[in-house]
C-alpha cells in the first residue's frame, strides 16, 4: 500500500476494539518516529509519555470529556512540552552534536552563541508558546507512520491538560500537556468505517506557481 492510500485508509477512529492490542514493536516503532520528529533547531523541547494502564487511562477518561477513545485505545499518547528551554538545554544540544558527529567546537562556536543569545531574549510565554507549534509536527508524524502501520489513531485537543498534569505529575517533571492521541485499532462497528473522507478538491486546496 502507498503512502496516499494508507492516508486514505486513516481517519479518526471513534471507536478502538479494547480487546486489541499494539505490539512492543509496533509501540517502538511510535517511540522512535516521536523522537525522529523534526524540532525548532533540533532542540526537541518535547517528551511524550505512552500509557498502556487501563485504570489510569479510565482516571484520564473523565478529563477527556468522556470520549471513549482514550480508555478503550490499545495505549495513549500524550505530547508534552517542557516548561522551559533553558541555556543549559541548548548547550547540552551542542555537546551532544559534537559527540555524535564527532566535531570540534570552533565548528559550532557561533551557531551556539547565537541560539542561547536568542533564547536569552525570549520570553517563557514565547518559549512555551514555540514548543506547543512543535506537538503539532509531532502529531502529524506520528499520525502519518500509524496509517502506514495500519494503527488507527484518534488526534484529541478536547482535554483538560491541568487534570492531566495533576495525574500524571507532569509538573514534578517540569512538562505540560497539550495533544493525546490514542492509538489501537478500530473496532467492527465503529460508524466511521464505512463513511467517504470529506475533503475539498486539489483545485480548491492546492496553489500552483508556474
Amino acid at each position: 500500500m502507498n503512502i496516499i492510500n494508507s492516508l486514505e485508509w486513516r481517519y479518526a477512529t471513534k471507536k478502538f476494539d479494547a480487546t486489541k492490542k499494539l505490539s512492543n514493536q509496533q509501540v517502538d516503532t511510535l517511540k522512535k518516529a516521536f523522537n525522529l520528529t523534526a524540532t525548532s533547531f533540533g532542540l526537541q523541547p518535547l517528551k511524550m509519555v505512552v500509557i498502556s494502564n487501563k485504570e489510569l487511562q479510565e482516571k484520564i477518561l473523565e478529563h477527556a470529556y468522556y470520549q471513549r477513545q482514550v480508555a478503550d485505545a490499545s495505549h495513549l499518547l500524550v505530547l508534552c512540552i517542557e516548561n522551559d528551554t533553558t541555556s543549559e538545554d541548548i548547550n547540552n544540544y551542542f555537546d551532544l552534536e559534537k559527540k555524535t558527529r564527532n566535531i570540534e567546537e570552533s565548528v559550532i562556536s557561533n551557531f551556539r552563541k547565537q541560539l542561547l543569545e536568542m533564547y536569552a531574549n525570549k520570553s517563557l510565554e514565547e518559549k512555551q508558546q514555540s514548543a506547543i507549534y512543535q506537538t503539532y509536527i509531532a502529531l502529524g508524524n506520528l499520525m502519518t507512520v500509524c496509517a502506514v502501520e495500519k494503527i488507527d489513531c484518534c488526534p484529541m485537543e478536547g482535554f483538560v491538560p491541568s487534570k492531566v498534569d495533576e495525574l500524571l505529575n507532569l509538573e514534578e517533571k517540569n512538562l505540560k500537556s497539550v495533544l493525546l492521541l490514542p492509538v489501537g485499532f478500530r473496532a467492527d462497528d465503529d460508524v466511521m468505517i464505512a463513511m467517504k473522507k470529506v475533503r475539498k478538491s486539489l483545485s480548491e486546496t492546492i496553489i500552483e506557481i508556474l
